[in-house]
């Protein structure tokens, strides 16, 4: 493992970039974990991230969706249950072979995603709002910098967080 000292430029208060990068991390985890909250008072982690998948990739079969949350078929099927029973998915007929069974958001499982990312996007807002307009435009182009470095995460690494 290496250090934020051993890599990495200096900046001007004697951290790293690196050290700067992970402090910074810290704070978007914090963010990120502040707005699940309420979502988490109705749904369990594990329930949530079946939500995200289906949010922004649709109807799913049931092999499909355990799949992607990395879960056997049996575990995901008793998460499934609780979803359909809370009113969050529903099952349906696969239109395409009526022998499948889909799993699909309802309005509100949909309203409950919907709620988690338009919270997070107000925490992040708060934020800003308290940085310089010139700390604003630095932090965007240096964000966008990053992103582009790092590329696009894999779904299984943002499933680990429900995201």
């Amino acid at each position: 493992m290496t250090t934020g000292r051993a890599h990495g430029a200096a900046s001007g208060d004697g951290r790293t970039d690196i050290d700067a990068t992970v402090i910074a991390s810290r704070a978007l985890l914090g963010i990120i974990a502040r707005s699940m909250v309420p979502a988490l008072e109705s749904v369990s982690l594990p329930q949530f991230r079946a939500l995200v998948v289906l949010s922004s990739s649709g109807a799913q079969r049931m092999g499909v969706l355990a799949e992607k949350l990395g879960i056997t078929i049996s575990t995901f099927t008793r998460t499934a249950d609780r979803l359909v029973a809370g009113g969050w998915a529903q099952r349906e007929a696969n239109p395409a072979n009526r022998r499948e069974v889909l799993l699909s958001l309802t309005t509100q499982g949909r309203d409950l995603v919907s709620s988690v990312t338009d919270h997070r996007r107000g925490l992040i807002e708060d934020v800003i709002d308290r940085m310089s307009p010139t700390d604003r435009e630095q932090l965007g182009s240096s964000l966008r910098a990053f992103a582009d470095a790092a590329g696009e995460p894999s779904g299984a690494d943002l499933l680990v967080l429900g995201l």
